[in-house]
This record gives C-alpha cells, sequence and structure tokens, in this order.
C-alpha cells in the first residue's frame, strides 16, 4: 500500500483478510478524492452477493450495482468487498438490503450522487429489482437524483 493511502489509517488493505459473517457496516473504510476538481463516476458490480431470506433462511442471490459521484471520500474497494460478504448470513428482504447498503455509504463518504440497484434472482418465480438513489439536496446532484429516479426501469 502507498504511503499517502497508509496515512489515510485504513485498516484493510494490504493485510490478511479478516471475514465478518453477518451484517458489518464497520468494516468499510473510506479514503480521500484526489480528483475533487471535477465530477466523475464510480461504479461497483457484485454479482455474486447474497444473503438470507428473513423468513425461510433460504439463501438468496443477487448482482448489486452502486454508482456514486464522489465528492470528498470515496469508498475503499477491499473494504466494500468485505461489507457486501458480510450479508451472507444476514436475513434482509430485498428492498431492505438495497436501502440499507446506500444509506450506509452515503453516511461513509457523503457522495454528490449515489445509487444503488439489486438484481436478485427469482424467489417463487418472481425476480426483485430494489433500487434506491441520493442526491445531495439543493444541488444539481438532487435534481440528477430525480430524474434517473424518474426513468429508472
Amino acid at each position: 500500500m502507498n504511503d499517502d493511502r497508509k496515512q489515510e489509517g485504513l485498516q484493510s488493505l494490504g493485510r490478511k483478510t479478516e471475514y465478518h459473517f453477518d451484517y458489518a457496516p464497520q468494516v468499510l473504510e473510506a479514503f480521500t478524492n484526489r480528483h475533487r476538481d471535477n465530477d466523475y463516476w464510480v461504479r461497483f458490480n457484485c454479482p455474486e452477493f447474497t444473503t438470507l431470506c428473513p423468513i425461510t433462511g433460504q439463501p438468496d442471490f443477487a448482482e448489486i450495482r452502486i454508482s456514486y459521484i464522489p465528492d470528498v471520500k470515496m469508498v475503499e474497494s477491499k473494504s466494500l468487498k468485505l461489507y457486501l460478504g458480510s450479508f451472507r448470513n444476514h436475513g434482509g428482504f430485498h428492498e431492505d438490503t438495497v436501502n440499507t447498503i446506500m444509506k450506509d455509504l452515503k453516511a461513509l463518504m457523503d457522495p454528490k450522487y449515489i445509487e444503488v440497484t439489486g438484481f436478485f434472482t427469482p424467489r417463487g418465480g418472481i425476480s426483485i429489482f430494489p433500487y434506491a438513489n441520493y442526491g445531495r439536496p439543493g444541488t444539481k446532484y438532487e435534481a440528477l437524483a430525480d430524474q434517473r429516479f424518474a426513468v429508472h426501469e
């Protein structure tokens, strides 16, 4: 790990991986955005996300997509991987899971804009694709959130 990142206090990057087996938002880590002078998208795709049905305890599988426009802080990708993996034995409805991920990342980074989509595989013959987004109030990103929400399929 480079010295700049060490100074930011990142704990997971460059160390032996410690896995959490239930919901663990405390593993999320952020670092400073070096390109605050311009807007840009960051997208993460987790095609092997798993969680448990809170009623039956059966596994649910999904692809989770996270896109955001950073401001001061950005999520560190290894910590995000560990965080998403912590849902593996956690019981949560699809809609709750997507909203929880978005809110946890919003609290960590305070991004200009963020959206999270879950493409859950069928359970009982029905696929569920929850979508949640946020744009910073009073800015063009709030308008972006409104616009993307309005045209979301």
